[in-house]
């Protein structure tokens, strides 16, 4: 038995009319589906599936909860998830997929196996960007991306965190003239001072 046999949908022996199917995507779920951005997760799945004779169309409903890397300091983070999405299914001679949301599956075989539409569900689920809410995020590491962050006095954004103790703060060159600079430096910003 294959790891994904249990969201394989037999179509073919479905009766007409409306046909319901529950999973819940666990960690081991994410894992063997080898994600490279959720490891870990606890989503419940709705599947309804409508026999219309012709085809199928399956309505899909996922809510839960995900793990994963923050984009900020890179610990693991809870994100709730909620998402739905259609897809028609027809019979056909070879496996094709018509548009976003239209597949053909050869006939002799009469099933369809979800795993991986499930999981396409969770990932147009997850945010562009995705940060722990301010002062979540792990200190040391918001401490060394702050050290070395190029910050723009005009920019009002500012979710890093301003109580970090073991920053250290970040050297101005423009204020230090006790060091010597490189000549070729110097000249480079006679040009930009003279534009």
């Amino acid at each position: 038995m294959g790891k994904f046999d249990s969201y394989k949908i037999p179509l073919k022996t479905l009766s007409i009319g409306d046909h319901t199917f529950d999973y819940t995507l666990d960690t081991e779920y994410f894992k063997n589906i080898d994600s490279q951005e959720v490891q870990k997760g606890n989503v419940q799945a709705k599947v309804l599936v409508r026999n219309n004779g012709n085809s199928y169309e399956l309505t899909f409903a996922l809510e839960g909860m995900i793990k994963v890397p923050c984009d900020r300091c890179l610990d693991d983070m809870d994100l709730p998830i909620a998402h739905s999405g259609k897809l028609i299914v027809k019979f056909g001679t070879d496996y094709a997929e018509e548009g976003d949301d239209i597949i053909i599956i050869p006939e002799v075989e009469g099933e369809i196996n979800i795993a991986w539409f499930l999981y396409e569900f969770v990932a147009l689920s997850i945010p562009i960007k995705h940060i722990h809410a301010p002062g979540k995020c792990n200190r040391m590491m918001s401490g060394k991306l702050k050290k070395h962050l190029a910050k723009d006095p005009d920019d009002e954004d500012d979710d890093m965190e301003m109580d970090i103790e073991d920053a250290e703060p970040v050297v101005d060159f423009e204020e230090s003239d006790s060091q010597p600079t490189d000549p070729r430096w110097d000249e480079l910003k006679k040009i930009i001072d003279n534009n």
